[in-house]
């Protein structure tokens, strides 16, 4: 599977983000989850500073939220910004407990 990408107007980390990219990873162990969950996580990242979980020398930021709240569930998302890039890529997303 393709990753697939949505225009998705939100600013990180004083970031404007133009689009989203979600890997299809998370479909494997997750279909109960859409993109649509997906981006609707990702818009409450909206106006947010976050600090990264790992910084790669690729220029790849890693950041972990752990606990975003949707529709009384909570959910793990797993995602990235690139130097100089204006996407967040999402790597994965799941239910926590």
């Amino acid at each position: 599977m393709s990753r697939r990408e949505y225009p998705l107007k939100i600013v990180v980390n004083e970031i404007s983000i133009q689009k989203v990219v979600i890997d299809p990873h998370y479909e494997e162990k997750h279909p109960d989850i859409s993109d649509q969950v997906v981006l609707d996580l990702v818009r409450q990242l909206d106006g947010g500073e976050y600090e990264p979980e790992k910084v790669m020398p690729s220029g790849f930021s890693y950041f972990v939220e752990e606990a975003l709240k949707l529709e009384n569930k909570t959910y793990r998302l797993i995602w990235l910004l690139k130097d100089d890039e204006v996407f967040i890529g999402v790597v994965n997303c799941y239910r926590r407990d």
